[in-house]
């Protein structure tokens, strides 16, 4: 499979990672949004939010997990963002299902 993701997962691409287990890998946005910007992603190729089902949906809730569990380390105790882009018109530019975990600075709303 040619999917940057799955490389990054493999260590096939190096990345600055910052978690990994068996689940998922965490690591450094390579063009970070916020002070605080990492991308958490499955091992296991999901394309999108649009292909989560009851038999991968526990990844998704563990990588919730990690998220919180990050946040914590990167003491982001005033408050943070999680964001799934689906699809081109939601802006997803690799097709493999990652959260992107973003902190250290104010929230605009509405994002996009």
């Amino acid at each position: 499979m040619d999917c940057v993701f799955c490389k990054i997962a493999s260590g096939e691409i190096p990345s600055t990672r910052v978690y990994e287990d068996d689940l998922c890998v965490a690591f450094k946005d390579l063009e970070p949004q916020a002070p605080v910007h990492l991308l958490i992603i499955p091992r296991e190729h999901i394309a999108s939010a649009e292909e989560i089902t009851p038999k991968n949906s526990a990844i998704v809730a563990h990588i919730f997990e990690v998220a919180a569990k990050l946040a914590k380390e990167n003491h982001l105790d005033r408050g943070w963002r999680i964001v799934s882009n689906v699809g081109e018109e939601g802006g997803q530019s690799v097709k493999h299902l990652h959260f992107h975990l973003l902190g250290g600075r104010p929230m605009a709303w509405p994002p996009g």
